[in-house]
């Protein structure tokens, strides 16, 4: 999800330069919505890591 995020940005940037300001507003809105889901996934998974602790750790 990450990668999607990058390569909107990417696509965002290109159109700024060549002068598609629709364009690029449009995916810079992608990249900033896919940017924030992939943060909160990650923390959610973090955090479920944390909880679960190490495997192997608990009872046998």
């Amino acid at each position: 999800m990450l990668g999607w995020a990058l390569t909107f940005l990417v696509v965002a940037l290109i159109a700024a330069v060549l002068g598609f300001t629709t364009v690029a507003g449009a995916a810079i809105g992608i990249a900033k919505i896919l940017f924030f889901v992939f943060l909160i996934l990650f923390l959610v998974s973090v955090v479920a890591h944390m909880v679960r602790g190490r495997p192997g750790s608990g009872p046998l």
